[in-house]
């Protein structure tokens, strides 16, 4: 844990190296990580400096919370709360997430049915705003608007450097259940079934995602927290491979570490565009090297170079559109929305998770987000794709996640912005609070000193 004075002088740092950034440069953090998919504008300044803000300065086990400093990963916050019994209401898949990152980025997981997104469990925040001033935010008092508004603003209105959440309690392992689909209505209803009683078929039901191979192939995976398991847990941080693992076995078990990390490994399915799920490479292949960090790194080696897409010219193939989102569809448009992905877009599998507004003290106490507007009482259900697709000709480049943003407004959802987006300013504004988002930015970052919400999502600035 890091101590008090610690955390203070790390403030400290950070405050001074915003005010060494001339008025008017790009302000970034300085940070190793990143999961964006998003290319940006090399800055000409240096980062700010968040390196002393990446751990957890308390857990609270009576009252169930964690005091967590901004850059902090979810990897690192789980191995603080785990000991104690306790997690994260939502922990994303990926283990460098930071906490401050899925709070002003929006983050998602298979508690996510029942607990929201990550931010809706935050009692209170610090964040260092655009005037270079330090304010505590909470849903009421003083600050509520920017507490409101900060979810989904990108770092355009400030940076956290402590967050207060809330945790609940886990067993040392998750009990699942791979339920096979062969009619995604069916799969559906299954959803409905669940988020109406907290079970399916008459058993508990505290996690749930699922994967869809085709619209013939789905699988619904219902996890429960248990202290007690039957059988040896599984392990595919080795030579088996999570996702495969769901057409062969209806029943499984995995510890809650492994399970919270059960996407990481593998990045999903996307480690075999490195060769990585060949049972020769993957021998070979270090088994700390396994990361999702590790393969983004890659990734961004790629972009940086652009070996493949020589590769492609030489051999007289296409050249490739990048389609990596995750997408917010009303659940009874899922079924037409994953028929019209897979007639259109033609990527498989893709990822299923199940999403409420989080309702903390029953029905209708749900709050509102106004930059990520999902509706209260509403069950979303998040469809992640990623991965690319050739560039037809008479195409241009950007032209499939066009559609698909056309697709999901058509559909009543929502995208996340983490990575490409295309729409106009104004309807931007529309979908994402604009409004409000203006209004919170002029009060906490008059000069406008931070780069702005458009500009980062869709400009790449």
């Amino acid at each position: 844990m890091r101590a008090v004075r610690d955390h203070e002088r790390a403030v400290d740092a950070l405050r001074r190296s915003y005010a060494a950034v001339p008025a008017g440069e790009t302000v970034r953090l300085a940070k190793q990580t990143s999961n964006l998919f998003r290319p940006r504008s090399a800055p000409r300044t240096p980062g700010l400096d968040v390196s002393g803000l990446t751990g957890v300065l308390a857990v609270d086990e009576a009252a169930r919370t964690a005091d967590v400093q901004g850059m902090c990963t979810y990897e690192d916050l789980v191995d603080a709360t785990l000991p104690h019994g306790l997690m994260p209401l939502v922990v994303p898949q990926l283990r460098t997430i930071t906490l401050g990152g899925a709070v002003t980025g929006l983050g998602i997981e298979s508690t996510s049915f029942r607990n929201g997104l990550p931010h809706e469990s935050v009692l209170e925040m610090d964040v260092l705003t655009g005037a270079g001033e330090l304010v505590t935010t909470r849903p009421q008092g003083e600050h509520a608007d920017l507490h409101r508004a900060f979810p989904n603003s990108l770092g355009s209105l400030g940076y956290t450097t402590r967050l207060r959440i809330e945790l609940q309690p886990v067993g040392r392992h998750v009990a699942l259940r791979n339920i096979r689909f062969t009619r995604l209505e069916e799969l559906v209803d299954a959803i409905g079934e669940v988020v109406d009683k907290g079970a399916y078929a008459g058993e508990p039901v505290d996690a749930m995602d699922g994967v869809v191979f085709s619209p013939g192939e789905s699988y619904l995976v219902l996890g429960a927290f248990t202290d007690e398991a039957e059988g040896r847990p599984s392990d595919y941080t080795g030579q088996e491979i999570y996702y495969r693992s769901l057409r062969r076995r209806t029943r499984d078990v995995l510890t809650a570490y492994d399970y919270l990390w059960r996407w990481d490994t593998d990045w999903f399915w996307c480690s075999a565009a490195f060769g990585v799920q060949h049972p020769v490479v993957r021998r070979l292949w270090p088994q700390r090297y396994r990361r999702s960090d590790v393969y983004h790194k890659i990734v961004r080696l790629e972009h940086r170079h652009r070996v493949a897409a020589r590769v492609d010219r030489w051999r007289g193939r296409p050249a490739r559109e990048r389609v990596v989102q995750d997408v917010e569809i009303p659940l009874d448009r899922t079924p037409e929305f994953l028929r019209w992905f897979a007639g259109n877009v033609k990527m498989n599998p893709v990822w299923l998770c199940p999403l409420r507004l989080r309702e903390p003290s029953g029905p209708g106490s749900a709050r509102a987000w106004p930059l990520y507007p999902l509706q209260p009482g509403e069950t979303y259900v998040n469809i992640g794709f990623w991965g690319s697709v050739p560039i037809v000709a008479g195409a241009a480049d950007g032209d499939v996640n066009r559609r698909i943003e056309h697709m999901v407004s058509e559909s009543g959802g929502h995208k996340s912005l983490y990575s490409d987006a295309y729409y106009d300013r104004a309807a931007f504004d529309r979908l994402y609070g604009g409004e409000t988002w203006r209004a919170v930015k002029d009060r906490y970052d008059p000069d406008h000193r931070l780069t702005g919400l458009y500009e980062k999502a869709v400009s790449r600035a």
